[in-house]
């Protein structure tokens, strides 16, 4: 088996607890009705720092030794990681040194900031991310804190599929957004684990569709041009991720820039909360009637609310 075991997915729970909040699950008869479903959404967009990466990044800094943690840390990221590395870096009262990229959304640059991360911005490439992250290890020695290519990481992340299981333990499938897979491998190791039986599904943007490329591929594709409002899903698959999404997950489907905007707009007028373009991409297929789930029960991840509240699609 690839990536953590259920073990280390509770041991990763017990760690986090108590520095993040147990989100509610919650569900809409419109919603059930749009798709001949029970839906039931994992609100990780009420998480602290507005997403679900505060659990992969406490996890993996409250993990470090005390040398480790001297250093500080580093990463890169469009947004939901930063914010929340620099969070939780405060937790251990550290430096948190942050590359992200400079179409970043100005919501997501604020939130770093008022963290206390120190942000370096470079150009919107994979490869400019890379380097940048890479040149300020070699200067300040901080530890490097992946957005996902990091089993502490995807440990944390799997706790939101854990609790969501735990409240709806009867799930027949499960979806979560993709895009470096951290949060899709955590739900998929977790979910198999504790019902055998569940369909696991991916959600991807159309305009970003390397996950679903790599898979039917059997090898990983490059991402190429990502022209999509899902900023937060804008990274590609590393060999671990990719590695446990071929073992673990069962589909991934492709949404629409105009479906993703249509799912956003339902859960902001149906359940009066705040979601993301990047947690949309999660709900689409469900609402949609894409996974033939029609009268059975589905749990959906909707996996952060950091939304630039003058650039919304459906305005």
């Amino acid at each position: 088996m690839t990536g953590p075991n259920l073990e280390t997915i509770r041991a990763a729970h017990a760690r986090i607890a108590p520095h993040i909040h147990r989100t509610p699950v919650m569900s809409s008869r419109a919603l059930n009705a749009m798709a001949g479903a029970r839906v039931f959404f994992k609100c990780e967009n009420l998480q602290k720092t507005g997403s679900f990466k505060i659990r992969g990044a406490a996890n993996a800094i409250l993990s470090l030794s005390d040398e480790e943690a001297r250093r500080g840390v580093a990463t890169h990221s469009s947004g939901n990681h930063a914010a929340a590395l620099a969070y939780a870096a405060r937790l251990r009262d550290i430096p948190a040194w942050i590359v992200m990229p400079s179409n970043a959304p100005a919501a997501k640059v604020k939130a770093v900031e008022g963290y206390g991360g120190q942000i370096t911005f470079c150009e919107p490439t994979l490869a400019a991310r890379d380097a940048a992250a890479q040149e300020i290890i070699a200067r300040t020695g901080a530890v490097l804190i992946h957005p996902y290519n990091d089993q502490r990481i995807i440990a944390g992340q799997a706790t939101a599929a854990m609790e969501l299981l735990q409240e709806v333990p009867d799930l027949d499938v499960i979806l979560a957004p993709v895009s470096g897979g951290g949060l899709l491998s955590g739900t998929g190791i977790c979910a198999k684990m504790m019902r055998a039986n569940v369909r696991v599904i991916g959600g991807e943007p159309r305009n970003a569709d390397d996950a679903a490329r790599s898979l039917d591929a059997g090898a990983i594709q490059p991402l190429g041009s990502a022209d999509t409002m899902a900023d937060g899903l804008r990274a590609s698959l590393c060999e671990l991720t990719f590695a446990i999404l071929r073992e673990r997950v069962d589909q991934i489907l492709l949404v629409s820039e105009e479906e993703i905007a249509e799912a956003m707009r339902h859960v902001w007028e149906r359940m009066k909360i705040i979601a993301e373009p990047s947690a949309a991409v999660a709900a689409a297929p469900v609402l949609n009637k894409q996974i033939g789930a029609e009268g059975k029960h589905v749990g959906v991840i909707l996996s952060g609310g950091n939304v630039d509240l003058a650039k919304l699609p459906f305005a």
